[in-house]
């Protein structure tokens, strides 16, 4: 599906510009401006603001669901992002993609972030095990914006891999990495 044509709307070019901060636009942004309802529910359910959770607990989610639907395009963009802001090791980025919650360069607390992303993505459920790590270490509002949070990342995994959009040129490849 091709981008929508420019010139775009004025509210959704200032909406795409307040998130690139003078970065041209991201081919996901530019197609979803083809509908502007559905371009405005899309902005309007991100959690990149500060919210109950760190950048780095952020991104370990964001980074394994998306791994996990082989969603290279959104992925990329975001270890591109955010994973030195975030503070992600190459071997932890890594893990994220074709690892797991036992490998050594995660905390207790990160493995229990990443036993959530892999327990949502095979059942779409949190057994009570894990409900009960989660809530020793996270509010109820955290854990609340947790599943969101891989939710949102899920359906944007969707959106990415279903339109086949292309890379984007500067962001990372899974081929970076084992996938």
């Amino acid at each position: 599906m091709a981008p929508a044509p420019s010139p775009l709307p004025s509210d959704i070019q200032a909406a795409i510009d307040a998130i690139m901060r003078g970065q041209p636009p991201l081919v996901l942004f530019t197609t979803l401006a083809r509908d502007p309802r559905l371009f405005s529910k899309f902005f309007s359910s991100g959690l990149l603001d500060r919210g109950h959770l760190s950048i780095r607990e952020r991104e370990i989610v964001i980074d394994r669901v998306t791994a996990a639907c082989h969603a290279e395009y959104e992925w990329g963009v975001h270890v591109s992002a955010f994973a030195d802001k975030a503070g992600l090791s190459d071997a932890q980025i890594e893990s994220l993609t074709s690892g797991g919650a036992d490998d050594n360069c995660w905390t207790d607390k990160e493995r229990i972030l990443i036993r959530l992303c892999d327990s949502l993505h095979d059942s779409c459920d949190i057994d009570d095990n894990l409900w009960n790590d989660l809530a020793g270490c996270h509010s109820a509002e955290a854990i609340m914006e947790l599943l969101m949070l891989a939710g949102f990342y899920r359906t944007v995994s969707y959106l990415v891999n279903g339109l086949r959009l292309p890379l984007e040129p500067n962001a990372r490849r899974f081929t970076d990495f084992r996938v």
